[in-house]
């Protein structure tokens, strides 16, 4: 189950914060709690994904995009993500979360988050969202300048990552649908 009231709290928190720019790193706090692991008494893979998702709608929360959204009839969906793990999150550990946007191309906007323990990574995530027409009767994507354009930045993205370009060439080559033999 969503941990709603987990994320009531963080954006309760994210109302009272200080306005954040776009493309600048908003930060989170979250302890592994016995609802998160796995039979290996460790952060579950799948909750992992859900942690990253209270860390990333409180940052957009502080960017201002629910206002923009609304005022335009826009959505906004995942479209893609790979996740890194290099360090176990144990239960009761604290971890520190980073979440900031990187920048967009021609249909996605892509985000970087990342945990923390003591200093050291825990996992990192790599994830493109789309904004979606929500409005009835229209549907698509819209292109990320017109976000851009709507919270008053240029419509060119700042240069993405050599990596991230990367990644969405990787993932541009990939079967779809899926060849499953």
């Amino acid at each position: 189950m969503y941990p709603y009231v987990r994320f009531l709290k963080e954006a309760l928190k994210a109302r009272a914060a200080t306005p954040l720019p776009p493309l600048e790193t908003h930060i989170s706090h979250h302890i592994c709690w016995p609802w998160d692991i796995d039979p290996w008494m460790e952060l579950n893979n799948g909750r992992t994904l859900t942690l990253y998702d209270l860390g990333r709608i409180p940052m957009a929360m502080r960017m201002g995009v629910g206002q923009v959204m609304k005022a335009n009839g826009w959505g906004m969906t995942v479209a893609g993500n790979t996740t890194r793990y290099r360090r176990r999150v144990k239960l009761f550990e604290r971890v520190t979360m980073k979440s900031r946007m990187l920048g967009w191309d021609d249909r996605f906007i892509y985000m970087e988050q990342s945990m923390w323990r003591d200093g050291e990574a825990t996992s990192h995530l790599l994830l493109r969202s789309a904004v979606v027409q929500a409005s009835r009767g229209r549907s698509g994507i819209v292109p990320p300048s017109e976000l851009a354009r709507a919270f008053g930045l240029a419509p060119e993205s700042p240069p993405l990552p050599g990596w991230v370009l990367e990644w969405r060439g990787a993932d541009a080559a990939r079967p779809w649908p899926p060849q499953m033999a």
